[in-house]
């Protein structure tokens, strides 16, 4: 188990459940994982953009994950990311996930 601070000065969370699966974390803690890691992989350089980076990064794998979820419902994905269904399919198109 993790404790003490966190690279971005936080407290830390344990980083694994009592089963010791971190499958089962949050998805928060799995961003802040990711985004710990994508810091230290930088050896020194300041990122520039990273808000969009992390959406770029982010959005067509969750728009591929809970369209896949949903059984590829379009109207219960939309639901699911709380976006009506016209925006979702102008994203599905954007990311070339539309069929």
């Amino acid at each position: 188990m993790t404790t003490g601070r966190n690279s971005l000065g936080r407290p830390a969370s344990n980083r694994r459940t009592s089963n010791g699966n971190s499958h089962d974390l949050p998805l928060r803690n799995h961003a802040e994982r990711a985004l710990a890691d994508y810091f230290a992989s930088l050896n020194g350089h300041r990122p520039a953009r990273l808000y969009d980076l992390v959406l770029r990064e982010i959005e067509e794998p969750l728009f591929r994950t809970v369209l896949d979820y949903a059984a590829g419902n379009q109207s219960q994905a939309a639901v699911i990311l709380g976006i009506n269904r016209g925006t979702l399919r102008k994203k599905l198109r954007e990311f070339g996930l539309s069929a």
